[in-house]
Protein backbone atom coordinates (compact mmCIF):
# COMPACT_ATOMS: atom_id res chain seq x y z
CA UNK A 1 0.00 0.00 0.00
CA UNK A 2 1.45 3.46 -1.19
CA UNK A 3 0.35 7.08 -1.08
CA UNK A 4 -3.09 7.56 -1.44
CA UNK A 5 -4.20 3.85 -1.92
CA UNK A 6 -4.30 3.73 1.23
CA UNK A 7 -7.38 5.16 1.06
CA UNK A 8 -9.33 2.29 -1.11
CA UNK A 9 -8.11 -0.38 1.27
CA UNK A 10 -10.35 -2.07 3.73
CA UNK A 11 -10.39 -0.77 7.61
CA UNK A 12 -9.35 -4.28 8.93
CA UNK A 13 -6.36 -4.10 6.58
CA UNK A 14 -5.31 -0.57 8.17
CA UNK A 15 -5.66 -1.41 11.77
CA UNK A 16 -3.35 -4.49 11.12
CA UNK A 17 -0.81 -3.43 9.04
CA UNK A 18 -0.31 -0.69 12.01
CA UNK A 19 -0.37 -3.40 14.13
CA UNK A 20 2.45 -5.69 12.81
CA UNK A 21 4.04 -1.98 12.27
CA UNK A 22 3.35 -1.54 15.96
CA UNK A 23 5.09 -5.18 16.48
CA UNK A 24 7.75 -4.49 14.51
CA UNK A 25 8.99 -0.71 16.57
CA UNK A 26 8.53 -3.00 20.19
CA UNK A 27 11.14 -5.35 19.17
CA UNK A 28 13.57 -3.31 17.97
CA UNK A 29 13.24 -0.21 20.47
CA UNK A 30 11.26 -1.16 23.46
CA UNK A 31 7.56 -2.04 24.54
CA UNK A 32 6.04 1.36 23.53
CA UNK A 33 4.68 1.05 20.10
CA UNK A 34 2.50 3.41 18.75
CA UNK A 35 2.62 6.81 16.85
CA UNK A 36 0.88 6.33 13.79
CA UNK A 37 2.44 8.14 10.66
CA UNK A 38 1.07 11.07 9.99
CA UNK A 39 0.73 10.68 6.29
CA UNK A 40 -1.66 7.49 6.98
CA UNK A 41 -3.87 9.01 9.02
CA UNK A 42 -4.10 12.29 6.50
CA UNK A 43 -5.05 9.88 4.11
CA UNK A 44 -8.42 8.71 5.62
CA UNK A 45 -11.61 10.14 6.21
CA UNK A 46 -12.01 11.69 9.94
CA UNK A 47 -14.18 8.95 11.00
CA UNK A 48 -11.63 6.32 9.71
CA UNK A 49 -9.08 8.41 11.38
CA UNK A 50 -10.96 8.48 14.80
CA UNK A 51 -11.59 4.76 14.47
CA UNK A 52 -7.80 3.95 13.56
CA UNK A 53 -6.50 6.13 16.76
CA UNK A 54 -8.89 3.78 18.60
CA UNK A 55 -7.85 0.52 17.67
CA UNK A 56 -4.02 0.62 17.84
CA UNK A 57 -2.78 -0.41 21.00
CA UNK A 58 -0.58 1.72 23.27
CA UNK A 59 1.93 -0.38 25.37
CA UNK A 60 4.20 2.44 26.64
CA UNK A 61 3.86 3.16 30.63
CA UNK A 62 1.67 5.98 31.77
CA UNK A 63 3.91 9.65 32.46
CA UNK A 64 4.37 11.02 35.44
CA UNK A 65 6.93 13.60 35.38
CA UNK A 66 6.47 14.35 38.86
CA UNK A 67 9.24 12.25 39.67
CA UNK A 68 12.39 13.56 41.05
CA UNK A 69 14.46 12.19 44.47
CA UNK A 70 11.62 9.14 44.80
CA UNK A 71 10.97 6.22 42.52
CA UNK A 72 7.06 5.44 42.89
CA UNK A 73 7.32 1.98 41.11
CA UNK A 74 3.27 1.81 42.19
CA UNK A 75 2.03 4.06 39.41
CA UNK A 76 3.19 2.10 36.72
CA UNK A 77 0.29 0.59 36.24
CA UNK A 78 -1.81 -0.13 32.82
CA UNK A 79 -4.97 -2.41 31.97
CA UNK A 80 -5.22 -3.05 28.18
CA UNK A 81 -8.31 -4.60 26.39
CA UNK A 82 -8.04 -6.76 23.83
CA UNK A 83 -9.93 -9.49 21.75
CA UNK A 84 -9.34 -13.04 22.42
CA UNK A 85 -10.73 -16.73 21.39
CA UNK A 86 -11.98 -19.07 23.87
CA UNK A 87 -11.54 -22.38 22.73
CA UNK A 88 -10.77 -26.25 24.28
CA UNK A 89 -7.26 -26.37 25.33
CA UNK A 90 -7.23 -29.34 22.54
CA UNK A 91 -7.75 -26.71 19.72
CA UNK A 92 -5.45 -23.86 20.43
CA UNK A 93 -3.12 -25.33 17.81
CA UNK A 94 -5.52 -25.34 15.09
CA UNK A 95 -5.77 -21.58 16.32
CA UNK A 96 -1.96 -20.80 16.30
CA UNK A 97 -1.38 -22.28 13.15
CA UNK A 98 -3.83 -20.95 10.69
CA UNK A 99 -3.03 -18.97 8.11
CA UNK A 100 -5.90 -16.69 8.30
CA UNK A 101 -5.36 -15.86 11.72
CA UNK A 102 -1.72 -16.05 12.06
CA UNK A 103 -1.56 -12.02 11.68
CA UNK A 104 -3.78 -11.26 14.59
CA UNK A 105 -2.59 -13.58 17.22
CA UNK A 106 -0.91 -11.86 19.65
CA UNK A 107 3.27 -11.73 19.54
CA UNK A 108 4.13 -9.02 21.59
CA UNK A 109 7.38 -9.64 23.16
CA UNK A 110 6.85 -10.75 27.36
CA UNK A 111 2.78 -11.68 27.07
CA UNK A 112 1.59 -14.81 26.34
CA UNK A 113 0.01 -15.68 23.01
CA UNK A 114 -2.09 -18.60 25.51
CA UNK A 115 -3.60 -18.06 28.41
CA UNK A 116 -5.83 -20.03 30.95
CA UNK A 117 -9.51 -18.64 31.05
CA UNK A 118 -9.65 -16.79 34.10
CA UNK A 119 -13.47 -17.18 33.87
CA UNK A 120 -13.95 -20.78 32.78
CA UNK A 121 -13.41 -23.57 35.27
CA UNK A 122 -13.74 -26.23 32.55
CA UNK A 123 -10.00 -25.87 31.30
CA UNK A 124 -10.41 -24.06 28.15
CA UNK A 125 -7.22 -21.33 26.59
CA UNK A 126 -7.61 -18.16 25.41
CA UNK A 127 -5.83 -17.50 22.19
CA UNK A 128 -5.20 -13.77 22.49
CA UNK A 129 -5.37 -11.24 19.49
CA UNK A 130 -3.65 -7.98 19.04
CA UNK A 131 -6.75 -6.23 18.04
CA UNK A 132 -9.48 -4.85 20.36
CA UNK A 133 -12.25 -5.60 18.76
CA UNK A 134 -14.03 -7.89 16.45
CA UNK A 135 -14.53 -5.31 13.32
CA UNK A 136 -10.91 -5.08 13.69
CA UNK A 137 -10.90 -8.56 11.87
CA UNK A 138 -10.91 -9.62 8.33
CA UNK A 139 -13.97 -11.47 6.99
CA UNK A 140 -11.72 -14.14 5.97
CA UNK A 141 -11.23 -14.06 10.09
CA UNK A 142 -14.00 -13.95 11.10
CA UNK A 143 -15.83 -16.96 9.10
CA UNK A 144 -12.62 -19.35 9.94
CA UNK A 145 -13.51 -18.34 13.91
CA UNK A 146 -17.42 -19.44 13.18
CA UNK A 147 -16.62 -22.52 11.62
CA UNK A 148 -14.78 -23.03 14.16
CA UNK A 149 -17.12 -22.55 17.05
CA UNK A 150 -15.15 -19.86 18.75
CA UNK A 151 -16.67 -17.72 20.74
CA UNK A 152 -14.67 -13.96 20.69
CA UNK A 153 -15.00 -12.42 24.54
CA UNK A 154 -12.62 -9.04 26.00
CA UNK A 155 -9.59 -10.18 27.82
CA UNK A 156 -7.92 -7.63 30.10
CA UNK A 157 -4.01 -7.58 29.98
CA UNK A 158 -2.68 -6.13 32.87
CA UNK A 159 1.22 -3.83 33.14
CA UNK A 160 3.14 -3.02 35.72
CA UNK A 161 6.62 -1.67 36.11
CA UNK A 162 8.20 -4.60 35.90
CA UNK A 163 7.25 -5.15 32.31
CA UNK A 164 8.71 -2.25 30.91
CA UNK A 165 12.38 -1.30 30.27
CA UNK A 166 14.89 1.03 32.01
CA UNK A 167 14.80 3.27 29.12
CA UNK A 168 10.42 2.99 28.74
CA UNK A 169 10.99 3.97 32.77
CA UNK A 170 13.03 6.88 31.95
CA UNK A 171 11.62 8.42 29.37
CA UNK A 172 7.82 8.68 31.48
CA UNK A 173 9.36 10.27 34.72
CA UNK A 174 12.68 12.27 32.75
CA UNK A 175 11.48 16.07 31.79
CA UNK A 176 10.55 15.97 27.85
CA UNK A 177 13.56 18.23 27.09
CA UNK A 178 15.67 15.35 28.41
CA UNK A 179 14.34 12.20 26.92
CA UNK A 180 16.31 12.23 23.37
CA UNK A 181 19.77 11.92 26.13
CA UNK A 182 18.65 9.48 27.87
CA UNK A 183 21.31 8.23 30.44
CA UNK A 184 20.50 4.10 29.99
CA UNK A 185 24.14 3.51 29.07
CA UNK A 186 26.69 2.40 31.55
CA UNK A 187 29.63 0.91 31.82
CA UNK A 188 29.90 -2.77 33.92
CA UNK A 189 32.60 -3.90 36.43
CA UNK A 190 31.91 -6.88 37.86
CA UNK A 191 28.19 -6.22 40.21
CA UNK A 192 28.72 -2.40 39.51
CA UNK A 193 27.01 -0.56 36.71
CA UNK A 194 29.24 2.96 36.13
CA UNK A 195 27.97 6.19 35.13
CA UNK A 196 29.10 9.08 33.78
CA UNK A 197 26.02 11.47 34.42
CA UNK A 198 25.67 14.62 32.47
CA UNK A 199 24.70 17.82 34.69
CA UNK A 200 21.50 18.27 33.61
CA UNK A 201 20.38 14.84 34.77
CA UNK A 202 22.03 15.12 38.12
CA UNK A 203 18.71 16.05 39.68
CA UNK A 204 17.21 13.17 38.41
CA UNK A 205 20.66 10.72 39.30
CA UNK A 206 18.61 8.82 42.29
CA UNK A 207 15.72 7.58 39.71
CA UNK A 208 18.10 6.78 37.55
CA UNK A 209 19.96 4.61 39.91
CA UNK A 210 17.13 2.87 40.92
CA UNK A 211 15.90 2.12 37.39
CA UNK A 212 18.90 0.76 35.97
CA UNK A 213 19.27 -1.37 38.97
CA UNK A 214 16.07 -2.89 39.23
CA UNK A 215 15.94 -3.61 35.55
CA UNK A 216 19.64 -5.26 35.25
CA UNK A 217 19.36 -7.92 37.78
CA UNK A 218 23.14 -8.97 37.53
CA UNK A 219 23.80 -5.23 39.16
CA UNK A 220 23.98 -4.48 42.55
CA UNK A 221 25.07 -1.69 42.62
CA UNK A 222 25.02 1.75 40.92
CA UNK A 223 27.85 4.84 40.47
CA UNK A 224 28.39 7.75 39.09
CA UNK A 225 31.66 9.40 38.76
CA UNK A 226 31.29 12.76 40.81
CA UNK A 227 34.99 14.80 39.21
CA UNK A 228 37.73 14.19 37.82
CA UNK A 229 40.85 12.46 38.27
CA UNK A 230 42.41 13.05 41.58
CA UNK A 231 45.58 14.73 40.96
CA UNK A 232 47.51 12.31 43.57
CA UNK A 233 46.33 8.90 43.70
CA UNK A 234 44.46 9.04 40.13
CA UNK A 235 41.10 7.67 40.78
CA UNK A 236 37.85 8.86 40.32
CA UNK A 237 35.20 9.51 43.36
CA UNK A 238 32.29 7.37 43.29
CA UNK A 239 28.98 8.42 44.33
CA UNK A 240 26.74 5.69 45.72
CA UNK A 241 23.26 6.39 43.51
CA UNK A 242 21.66 2.44 44.20
CA UNK A 243 21.87 -0.53 45.55
CA UNK A 244 24.82 -1.96 47.69
CA UNK A 245 28.02 0.05 48.85
CA UNK A 246 30.19 -2.98 47.59
CA UNK A 247 32.88 -1.76 45.56
CA UNK A 248 35.07 -4.60 45.42
CA UNK A 249 34.58 -7.10 42.50
CA UNK A 250 36.43 -10.27 40.99
CA UNK A 251 36.24 -11.21 37.64
CA UNK A 252 37.42 -14.65 36.07
CA UNK A 253 38.74 -14.49 32.07
CA UNK A 254 39.98 -16.68 29.83
CA UNK A 255 42.81 -15.71 27.82
CA UNK A 256 42.74 -18.94 25.37
CA UNK A 257 41.31 -22.01 25.93
CA UNK A 258 42.58 -23.90 29.24
CA UNK A 259 44.01 -20.60 30.69
CA UNK A 260 42.25 -17.94 33.16
CA UNK A 261 43.14 -15.16 34.96
CA UNK A 262 41.14 -13.40 38.08
CA UNK A 263 40.98 -10.02 38.93
CA UNK A 264 39.90 -7.99 42.16
CA UNK A 265 39.03 -4.43 41.68
CA UNK A 266 37.80 -2.20 44.13
CA UNK A 267 36.41 0.49 41.58
CA UNK A 268 35.98 3.42 44.43
CA UNK A 269 39.97 3.49 44.17
CA UNK A 270 40.80 2.37 40.61
CA UNK A 271 41.67 4.87 38.23
CA UNK A 272 40.84 2.90 35.68
CA UNK A 273 37.07 0.86 35.27
CA UNK A 274 38.30 -1.04 32.18
CA UNK A 275 40.57 -3.44 34.71
CA UNK A 276 37.83 -6.30 35.28
CA UNK A 277 37.20 -6.38 31.42
CA UNK A 278 37.02 -9.98 29.62
CA UNK A 279 39.81 -10.51 26.98
CA UNK A 280 38.15 -12.75 25.40
CA UNK A 281 34.90 -10.43 25.01
CA UNK A 282 31.03 -11.64 24.47
CA UNK A 283 30.22 -8.40 24.13
CA UNK A 284 27.93 -8.71 27.12
CA UNK A 285 29.07 -6.11 29.40
CA UNK A 286 31.48 -2.58 29.57
CA UNK A 287 33.33 -1.32 27.06
CA UNK A 288 33.99 -3.82 23.93
CA UNK A 289 37.29 -0.95 22.62
CA UNK A 290 38.55 -0.69 25.61
CA UNK A 291 38.38 -4.20 26.78
CA UNK A 292 40.24 -5.27 22.87
CA UNK A 293 42.62 -2.97 23.79
CA UNK A 294 44.09 -4.87 26.54
CA UNK A 295 44.25 -8.03 24.17
CA UNK A 296 45.49 -5.89 21.29
CA UNK A 297 48.97 -4.59 23.09
CA UNK A 298 49.12 -7.80 25.36
CA UNK A 299 49.99 -9.83 21.88
CA UNK A 300 52.90 -7.06 21.15
CA UNK A 301 54.34 -8.32 23.82
CA UNK A 302 57.13 -11.58 23.23
CA UNK A 303 56.97 -13.91 26.37
CA UNK A 304 60.82 -13.47 26.94
CA UNK A 305 59.85 -9.58 26.93
CA UNK A 306 60.40 -7.46 30.22
CA UNK A 307 57.68 -5.11 30.93
CA UNK A 308 57.59 -2.65 33.11
CA UNK A 309 53.48 -1.38 33.57
CA UNK A 310 54.00 2.55 35.39
CA UNK A 311 50.27 2.91 35.93
CA UNK A 312 49.59 -0.55 36.73
CA UNK A 313 46.58 -0.46 38.79
CA UNK A 314 45.27 -3.90 39.92
CA UNK A 315 46.86 -5.48 36.66
CA UNK A 316 44.97 -5.39 33.85
CA UNK A 317 47.87 -5.68 31.50
CA UNK A 318 50.71 -7.00 34.05
CA UNK A 319 48.42 -10.24 34.70
CA UNK A 320 47.43 -11.29 31.24
CA UNK A 321 51.42 -10.17 30.03
CA UNK A 322 52.79 -12.42 32.87
CA UNK A 323 50.39 -15.14 31.90
CA UNK A 324 51.83 -15.00 28.94
CA UNK A 325 55.32 -15.39 29.63
CA UNK A 326 56.22 -12.03 30.15
CA UNK A 327 58.65 -10.64 33.57
CA UNK A 328 56.96 -7.75 34.50
CA UNK A 329 57.16 -5.05 36.97
CA UNK A 330 53.62 -3.33 37.92
CA UNK A 331 53.63 0.09 39.95
CA UNK A 332 51.09 1.99 41.09
CA UNK A 333 51.11 4.92 43.68
CA UNK A 334 47.60 4.64 44.51
CA UNK A 335 48.01 1.89 47.85
CA UNK A 336 44.45 0.37 47.58
CA UNK A 337 45.56 -0.58 43.96
CA UNK A 338 48.75 -1.87 44.65
CA UNK A 339 47.40 -3.93 47.42
CA UNK A 340 45.15 -5.35 45.24
CA UNK A 341 47.58 -5.62 42.42
CA UNK A 342 49.43 -7.88 45.00
CA UNK A 343 46.56 -10.12 45.71
CA UNK A 344 45.68 -10.73 41.82
CA UNK A 345 49.73 -11.82 41.34
CA UNK A 346 49.09 -14.39 43.83
CA UNK A 347 45.94 -15.27 42.65
CA UNK A 348 46.78 -16.04 39.09
CA UNK A 349 50.34 -17.63 40.29
CA UNK A 350 52.73 -15.07 38.72
CA UNK A 351 54.47 -14.52 41.70
CA UNK A 352 57.85 -14.94 40.12
CA UNK A 353 57.15 -12.71 36.91
CA UNK A 354 55.80 -9.80 38.34
CA UNK A 355 57.08 -7.49 41.28
CA UNK A 356 54.54 -5.06 42.53
CA UNK A 357 56.07 -1.74 43.68
CA UNK A 358 53.78 1.56 45.31
CA UNK A 359 55.96 4.97 44.06
CA UNK A 360 55.49 7.96 42.10
CA UNK A 361 55.61 7.03 37.99
CA UNK A 362 58.24 9.66 37.88
CA UNK A 363 60.79 7.79 40.18
CA UNK A 364 59.47 4.14 39.24
CA UNK A 365 60.39 4.92 35.60
CA UNK A 366 64.02 6.46 36.29
CA UNK A 367 64.54 3.42 38.70
CA UNK A 368 63.02 0.63 36.13
CA UNK A 369 66.10 0.39 33.71
CA UNK A 370 68.73 0.17 36.62
CA UNK A 371 66.48 -2.66 39.09
CA UNK A 372 65.79 -4.77 35.96
CA UNK A 373 70.03 -4.99 35.42
CA UNK A 374 71.00 -5.39 38.63
CA UNK A 375 68.10 -7.80 39.69
CA UNK A 376 67.28 -10.25 36.86
CA UNK A 377 63.95 -11.94 35.90
CA UNK A 378 64.40 -15.52 34.94
CA UNK A 379 65.00 -16.98 31.63
CA UNK A 380 61.23 -17.93 29.96
CA UNK A 381 61.55 -21.71 29.32
CA UNK A 382 58.34 -22.04 27.04
CA UNK A 383 54.80 -22.59 28.55
CA UNK A 384 54.42 -23.95 31.67
CA UNK A 385 53.56 -27.62 31.26
CA UNK A 386 50.94 -29.66 32.41
CA UNK A 387 51.63 -31.91 34.60
CA UNK A 388 51.85 -35.20 33.26
CA UNK A 389 54.38 -33.44 30.83
CA UNK A 390 56.32 -32.33 33.83
CA UNK A 391 56.50 -35.57 35.17
CA UNK A 392 58.14 -36.97 31.49
CA UNK A 393 60.19 -33.96 31.22
CA UNK A 394 61.11 -34.88 34.91
CA UNK A 395 62.39 -38.24 33.94
CA UNK A 396 63.79 -37.53 30.59
CA UNK A 397 66.12 -35.45 32.03
CA UNK A 398 67.26 -38.12 35.31
CA UNK A 399 67.78 -40.67 32.04
CA UNK A 400 70.15 -37.83 30.62
CA UNK A 401 71.97 -37.18 33.51
CA UNK A 402 72.56 -41.00 34.30
CA UNK A 403 73.74 -41.17 30.45
CA UNK A 404 76.22 -38.66 30.59
CA UNK A 405 74.53 -37.36 28.12
CA UNK A 406 73.35 -32.98 27.11
CA UNK A 407 70.26 -32.24 28.54
CA UNK A 408 67.25 -32.95 26.56
CA UNK A 409 65.38 -29.86 27.69
CA UNK A 410 67.26 -26.52 28.39
CA UNK A 411 67.61 -25.39 32.02
CA UNK A 412 67.18 -21.96 33.46
CA UNK A 413 71.09 -22.31 34.45
CA UNK A 414 72.22 -23.01 30.65
CA UNK A 415 69.68 -19.56 29.71
CA UNK A 416 70.71 -15.97 30.66
CA UNK A 417 68.24 -13.74 32.91
CA UNK A 418 66.17 -11.37 31.26
CA UNK A 419 68.34 -7.72 32.40
CA UNK A 420 66.68 -5.30 29.56
CA UNK A 421 63.47 -4.01 29.59
CA UNK A 422 61.49 -3.82 26.23
CA UNK A 423 58.56 -2.44 26.80
CA UNK A 424 56.90 0.58 28.99
CA UNK A 425 53.46 1.08 29.38
CA UNK A 426 51.80 4.45 30.62
CA UNK A 427 48.05 3.82 31.03
CA UNK A 428 46.90 6.95 32.58
CA UNK A 429 45.02 8.67 29.29
CA UNK A 430 44.53 11.98 31.31
CA UNK A 431 48.25 12.84 32.16
CA UNK A 432 50.95 10.12 30.76
CA UNK A 433 52.48 12.10 28.37
CA UNK A 434 53.08 14.29 31.30
CA UNK A 435 55.14 11.89 32.60
CA UNK A 436 57.64 11.39 29.97
CA UNK A 437 60.63 13.57 30.85
CA UNK A 438 61.46 11.14 33.01
CA UNK A 439 62.87 9.22 30.09
CA UNK A 440 65.55 11.71 29.59
CA UNK A 441 68.51 10.43 30.69
CA UNK A 442 67.29 7.22 32.18
CA UNK A 443 70.24 5.07 31.34
CA UNK A 444 72.44 7.74 32.92
CA UNK A 445 70.74 8.03 35.99
CA UNK A 446 71.98 7.83 39.88
CA UNK A 447 75.57 8.99 38.54
CA UNK A 448 76.39 5.89 36.29
CA UNK A 449 78.58 6.52 33.19
CA UNK A 450 76.36 4.69 31.16
CA UNK A 451 78.52 2.33 29.24
CA UNK A 452 77.22 -0.51 31.03
CA UNK A 453 73.83 -0.20 29.58
CA UNK A 454 75.08 1.08 26.35
CA UNK A 455 76.41 -2.50 25.59
CA UNK A 456 73.09 -3.70 26.89
CA UNK A 457 70.70 -2.34 24.98
CA UNK A 458 70.95 -2.93 21.75
CA UNK A 459 67.51 -1.85 20.90
CA UNK A 460 65.87 1.09 22.71
CA UNK A 461 62.55 -0.22 24.98
CA UNK A 462 59.35 0.71 23.24
CA UNK A 463 56.97 3.10 25.13
CA UNK A 464 53.02 2.97 24.65
CA UNK A 465 51.45 6.14 25.91
CA UNK A 466 47.60 6.57 26.40
CA UNK A 467 46.18 10.21 26.14
CA UNK A 468 43.56 12.05 25.03
CA UNK A 469 42.97 14.70 22.25
CA UNK A 470 40.67 16.58 20.98
CA UNK A 471 41.69 16.36 17.31
CA UNK A 472 39.13 14.30 15.98
CA UNK A 473 40.76 13.87 12.37
CA UNK A 474 43.52 11.23 12.31
CA UNK A 475 46.02 13.25 10.70
CA UNK A 476 45.19 15.84 12.95
CA UNK A 477 45.15 14.02 15.97
CA UNK A 478 48.30 12.26 14.97
CA UNK A 479 50.61 15.85 14.46
CA UNK A 480 48.71 16.76 18.03
CA UNK A 481 50.03 13.80 19.69
CA UNK A 482 53.11 14.02 18.33
CA UNK A 483 54.16 17.80 18.98
CA UNK A 484 53.24 16.78 22.86
CA UNK A 485 55.13 13.77 23.28
CA UNK A 486 58.57 15.00 21.00
CA UNK A 487 57.80 18.51 23.31
CA UNK A 488 58.05 16.42 26.93
CA UNK A 489 61.35 14.36 25.70
CA UNK A 490 62.74 16.76 23.75
CA UNK A 491 63.79 14.94 21.08
CA UNK A 492 61.68 14.14 17.28
CA UNK A 493 60.57 10.83 17.44
CA UNK A 494 61.07 9.19 14.36
CA UNK A 495 61.73 4.97 14.73
CA UNK A 496 58.77 2.58 15.16
CA UNK A 497 56.20 5.33 15.88
CA UNK A 498 52.27 4.19 15.65
CA UNK A 499 48.97 5.93 16.99
CA UNK A 500 46.01 3.25 17.43
CA UNK A 501 42.58 5.04 18.03
CA UNK A 502 41.49 3.09 21.17
CA UNK A 503 37.88 4.85 21.29
CA UNK A 504 35.71 8.26 21.38
CA UNK A 505 35.36 8.81 24.69
CA UNK A 506 32.88 12.03 24.49
CA UNK A 507 31.81 13.74 20.85
CA UNK A 508 34.91 15.64 21.08
CA UNK A 509 37.28 13.64 22.89
CA UNK A 510 39.29 10.55 21.65
CA UNK A 511 41.74 8.01 23.45
CA UNK A 512 44.84 6.94 21.66
CA UNK A 513 47.99 5.15 22.96
CA UNK A 514 50.87 6.45 21.20
CA UNK A 515 54.02 3.68 20.53
CA UNK A 516 56.74 4.74 19.31
CA UNK A 517 60.82 3.16 20.40
CA UNK A 518 62.54 5.95 22.80
CA UNK A 519 65.16 7.72 21.22
CA UNK A 520 68.34 6.68 22.01
CA UNK A 521 69.53 10.51 22.36
CA UNK A 522 66.87 10.72 25.03
CA UNK A 523 67.74 7.87 27.47
CA UNK A 524 71.46 8.73 27.50
CA UNK A 525 71.52 12.41 27.64
CA UNK A 526 72.74 14.51 30.32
Amino acid sequence: MHGSGMAGCRSEDIVVLCMEASTKQFTRDGPHMHRISSSILHSMSPLGRQNLQQLVMDMSPPIHRWMKDDLDRSVFQKSITVLAARIPARDTTTLLKSDVLRRYIMDVPKIRSVVWDPSDTRGQRLVLLKVPTETALSPEARIFLMEHSVELVDHTIRLNYDYWTADDILQAVLPEELLNGSPTGFSVTGHIAHLNLNKEYLPYKKIIGQVILDKNPAIKTVVNKIDNIDNKFRFFKMELLAGEPNFVVEHVRFLYPGRQWCINDRLSRSMSPIVALPLIFPKSTGIPGYTTEHDRLVQLFKPEDVVADVFAGVGPFAIPAARKGCAVLANDLNPDSAYFLSTNIVKNNVVDLVRASCEDGRDFIRNAIFYVMENPFPPYLGPKPSRLKEKKLRRDQQASERNGQDPVYPLASTLPPRKVVTHFVMNLPDSALDFLDAFRGVMVARDRNGRELDGLYDAMPMIHCYCFTRELEPVKAEADIRLRVEAKIGHKVEEDMDLHLVRSVAPNKDMYCVSFRLPRAVAFAR
